[in-house]
């Protein structure tokens, strides 16, 4: 078993109370969400970060890397917890959790699935992308987070920031401890990240997976719209490059949705060029 249905329909009224009314946007963090051994096996066949398959995302406003490519993914982690999540049961649960009817999963896992960063990786606090790549019609609402890294110390970083809508301030962190997860809307101000540079060990990474879910909206019922990364009050200087490296994503999103390519390309000339920085 990976997810015990029956003990979190048990805390299930509280806990869409606790969701849908959750500040700065609605989300809720649980901890040992899967099932003890499902979180051990999961982490025991994680993958390394690797060339092959692999897409880095390092400029400015991230530093880490992704595998999304299903062929690549450990199969227990693909057709057992991926699987899992994905299906019409857990599906169910999350529509009655979040209140958002008809959700969609994204089976492709376009930009989700395998994230993990190594010492210095960051990602700049940021809403995330508003339509899926490849499906016009179906907006993004809900994301699903979930932690795999044991023996994480606060001293590391790391922790998800969620901002308030304005900007002003972060409200919530969450430390991204093993058996972890972290539900949250995505809606156009939902501004989350973990903007400062990690100091774990050498060798130790960060790890994470990511699974994203959509509703079929009419065309033009919303706004099309790339990954908005935002400064924080206090960013100064660096504001600026990372509104510039903003619209050069944006310009790169829209180049991606009408050329229907994928991440690879463009994610060994990054990972190239900033090898080379080193």
């Amino acid at each position: 078993m990976i997810f015990n249905y029956q003990k979190w329909k048990g805390s299930l009224l509280a806990d869409q109370e606790k969701y849908q009314k959750a500040s700065p946007y609605p989300h809720i963090v649980f901890d040992d969400f899967l099932e003890e051994k499902a979180a051990e096996k999961t982490l025991a066949v994680f993958p390394k970060i690797k060339e092959e398959g692999w897409i880095h995302y390092v400029h400015v406003n991230e530093k880490k890397h992704g595998l999304n490519k299903l062929d690549l993914i450990p199969e227990y982690i693909r057709d057992g917890l991926i699987a899992e999540l994905n299906s019409k049961k857990f599906i169910a649960y999350l529509e009655a959790l979040t209140g958002i009817s008809n959700l969609i999963p994204d089976t492709t896992i376009e930009g989700g699935g395998i994230h993990q960063s190594e010492r210095g990786g960051y990602l700049n606090i940021h809403a995330d992308f508003t339509v899926h790549p490849h499906k016009k019609t179906w907006r993004r609402r809900v994301n699903v987070l979930v932690y795999l890294n044991k023996g994480w110390e606060a001293s590391y970083g790391g922790d998800l920031e969620l901002w308030e809508k304005d900007m002003s301030a972060c409200k919530v962190t969450i430390a991204p401890i093993f058996n972890r997860i972290a539900i949250f809307n995505t809606d156009e101000d939902s501004y989350h990240g973990f903007p400062e540079p990690i100091t774990c060990p050498e060798g130790e990474t960060r790890k994470s997976i990511a699974l994203y879910y959509f509703t079929e909206e009419k065309p033009g019922a919303f706004k099309r719209r790339s990954t908005n990364y935002k400064a924080r009050p206090d960013d100064g200087l660096k504001s600026v490059f990372i509104w510039l490296d903003k619209k050069m994503i944006a310009l790169y999103s829209w180049l991606k949705g009408l050329l229907g390519i994928n991440d690879d390309f463009i994610s060994k000339v990054l990972h190239l060029f900033s090898r080379k920085k080193e």
